[in-house]
Parts: C-alpha cells; structure tokens; sequence
C-alpha cells in the first residue's frame, strides 16, 4: 500500500466505524435499558391498578391469584399470542399487610413473607383510606409481547440503517479529508521532481496556516534561494574566470615578448608580472579561505586577547597606506574592555580586509577610525571611514561573494570581490556577527561584534 491518500482514508474510515460500532453500542444498551424499565414501570403500575380494582370489587384477596392468571391469559391471547402456552412468569407478587405472599412470583411462592426492604420498596394498594396490600418487585424481567417486540426490533433496524449511513458518509468525508491532506503533498512532490531535474525556480500554493502550509512555505523559500544561490553561482564562476584571465594573460604576454625578444627584460616589467602573479596567489588564497570556511575546516588557534591589541596591530599595519592616500587613521579603545578569545592572525585578516577597503573609498583628508566598545558581554571593533559610503540597494548585498554594484566596495580594479564575504565566514567562526551601516555620501561603518567568551572553539 504505497499511496498515502488510501492509508489516510482507511485510516479515517476506521476511526469512523469505532466511533460508530461505540455509539451505536452505547445507544442500543441504553435504549434497551430505558425500554425495559419503562416496561417494568408501565407493568407494576398496571398490576397495582389491576389488584386495587380487584379488592373494591371483591372486598378481599379470596381468588386474586387465579384473577390473576386468567388476566394474563386474556391479555397475552389479546396481544397475539398462545393462550394455551404456559404462563410467563410474572415480575410481581401480591402480599397482604402482614407481608403473606397471596399472588406468587418467584422467588416468592404462596405463603411466604416479604422482607422489609421489599415491602417499603413496594406500591402499596389502598381502599378507603386503608392499605390492603402492597405490590412488591421480585427481580424478574417483564415479558415483552408481540407489539413490544415488534417495536424493539423495528428501533434494532433504524439503528443499523443509521450505522450503515454513517459508514457511508464517513467513508465520503474520508476519502475528501484524505485528498485535501495530501494535495499539498502531491504539489511538493510534483515540484521536488521538476527541482531535481534542474528548474530550481519552483513555487507551490501554501492553503493553509497548519504545518503543511509552514512546510509549503519553507520549500518555497528553499527553491527560492537555491535559484538565487545558483545564479550567485553562476556568476561568482564567471567572475572567477574573468579574475583569473586577467591577470593570466598580462603574464602569458609578457612572457612570449620577453622568449621572442620582443621586448626587453627590465624591472619595471619583471615588477608588473609579480604584481599580476600576487594578485593571482592573492585570489587562490581567498578562494582556498572560502572553501574551508564552508567546508568548516577553517582551523583556529584561539587566544585570550585584548581587543586594544588587536586594533592598535592594524593602526600600525596600515599607517604607512593611509599617510601616503593622505588619510589619517585614528584609534578610540574604551578602558577596562575583557580581552576575547580570537585567532590572532585571523582576527588581523578580518580587521586588515575592513580598513583597506575603507582605504579604497576614503578619499585625500579622510579619516578612518578603529574603535573598540563593550556592549551587554560582547565587544564591538568597529572600522569607520568618511569615504563616499554604499547606496542604500547595494548595501544588503555587501558581504555576498562577487557581488557587484556601482558604488559597491568590491567592484574596484585588482580586488577580487571575495574579501567581505571572508570576513562574515571569519567572524561567524568565531561565534560573533559582522554589520554594515551606511549614508551614502557620508562613509560607513563596519562593526565586528565578538563574545567575550567562545564556548564552541575549534
């Protein structure tokens, strides 16, 4: 049985039969019950009122036990039955005042004495004011006559037309539950397939809030960033390959003019084929980076550090840059920061990335600070430059690897796009967050957000 509609369905269906088989169950006992009592009172009511008519007629007991033989005699042949069958049993018997059985009924037999309980549970028959008898219960069940029979069993068959209809109907409503159920499922299904077969750009209908329709959801939102991851994808290889030629090509030209005696070995061209053969290793390096970040075999060899170490080992590595751009580098530590738990030389990657990009964008008389706070059992490092800042729709793509934009701070000549994106992998492996604000026009900021403890150090 594979298809999960038909399980759902029996499933239902069974459910709906128990429910059914219990309910119809507990009406017929019930009803039965409740039809048996109303006979036992209708009964004891009527021989009550059969023996009072009997006294004020008669003035005593002298052949109530034969009268009453007679009568049920005369009221079974009246109903349809055998006159000559024997007697049925009756559920009552007749005692005189004293408690003297006068009109037997088993256990009871003529003669005997009623108990207490019996007599003060019993109808008492009174005649002008005076009690004569009392009619007590013997436990015996009232036999049924033919009409009483006919209309039990007539209530027997409305109730088992009734269960058969609800069968029906259950088995209606649960194959419809069962399709609605799985139709979500079967659009999933449908949509994985086309997935697999590489049209990642799938959406299916979400028709309700319950966990199908959150399951709905979160596959769309899976095929949408698998599309948007592809064509990242896509265009991160297509960047790769442009980084690559460009510098592959100034070298293979060098290269063949230089065997061809074409042009003469100098250093200033030997000085520009190791410029393009850096920038070369400078890309495999962050690639390499990348892939064991994503891979999380981005090794770290973690210290307890002072976070005014850290920025004040990139205000020295960086000085000399920034004084021959005419930028001034400017270093604003609060006192008494707890030192965090870092890879030193990753930490200097991290913090070295942010302010050569700040370089790149802060123009002649800027001024670039590295600051370092403390905030609720963190540490902010924050990079700030007076640059001309990231257009309000580049900004969410800044640590996207490759992206590129206009006013995006990877779309610079000799950068390979990858430097942002290294440092997100570097902080978050660290257990931290890296945050970008900006104005255009005004600079930006870049805040590195570290614990002051790291639990799950690798």
């Amino acid at each position: 049985m594979r298809s999960l509609a038909l399980k759902l369905t029996l499933a239902f269906l069974l459910v709906g039969l128990v429910v059914i088989v219990l309910v119809g169950v507990l009406i017929w006992r019930s009803s039965s019950t409740a039809f048996d009592r109303y006979l036992w009172e209708q009964s004891r009511e009527a021989f009550a009122a059969n023996a009072t008519a009997y006294y004020q007629t008669h003035g005593s007991w002298a052949g109530a036990r034969e009268y009453f033989r007679r009568s049920d005699a005369e009221r079974r042949q009246q109903d349809g039955g055998d006159p000559a069958a024997p007697a049925p049993v009756p559920p009552f018997a007749l005692v005189d005042p004293a408690g003297i059985v006068l009109v037997p009924s088993p256990p009871l037999n003529p003669g005997d004495r009623a108990t207490r309980v019996q007599m003060d549970q019993g109808i008492p028959i009174e005649v002008d004011g005076r009690v004569v008898g009392v009619v007590v219960a013997t436990g015996q069940p009232p036999d049924r006559d033919a009409r009483q029979l006919r209309y039990q069993a007539s209530v027997n068959q409305a109730m088992l037309l009734a269960a058969l209809g609800g069968v029906a109907v259950a088995l209606v409503l649960a194959a419809l539950l069962a399709r609605t159920l799985t139709r979500p499922l079967r659009e999933l299904t449908a949509a994985t397939r086309s997935l697999a077969r590489g049209r990642l750009e799938q959406q299916v209908p979400v028709r309700s809030r319950d966990e199908l329709g959150m399951l709905a959801a979160s596959f769309n939102q899976m095929s949408a960033d698998l599309a948007h991851s592809n064509e990242l994808r896509r265009q991160m290889t297509a960047d790769i390959a442009h980084d690559l030629r460009t510098p592959l090509t100034v070298l293979a030209g060098y290269l063949e003019s230089l065997r061809d005696g074409v042009l003469p070995p100098t250093a200033a061209r030997f000085e520009t084929m190791y410029n393009e053969a850096l920038q070369l290793q400078r890309l495999v390096e962050d690639l390499r980076t990348l892939s064991l970040a994503d891979a999380g075999e981005l090794s770290l060899n973690l210290q307890s550090v002072p976070p005014r170490e850290l920025i004040a080992r990139t205000v020295e590595a960086f000085e000399h840059r920034a004084a021959t751009r005419g930028v001034a580098l400017q270093l604003q530590v609060e006192p008494a920061l707890p030192a965090v738990q870092v890879d030193v030389e990753r930490m200097a990657q991290v913090l070295g990335n942010l302010v050569s990009n700040a370089l790149r964008h802060t123009p002649g008389g800027g001024t670039i600070t590295l600051s370092a706070r403390r905030q609720a059992g963190s540490v902010l490092l924050a990079v700030q430059d007076t640059g001309e800042g990231i257009s309000p729709e580049v900004l969410p793509h800044i640590f996207d690897r490759f992206y590129r934009g206009e006013s995006s701070r990877q779309a610079q000549q000799g950068e390979s796009g990858l430097g942002l994106p290294i440092v997100k992998s570097i902080v978050e492996l660290h257990g931290g967050t890296v945050t970008a604000e900006s104005v255009s026009g005004q600079g930006a900021t870049f805040t590195v957000e570290l614990p002051v403890q790291v639990k799950d150090a690798r």
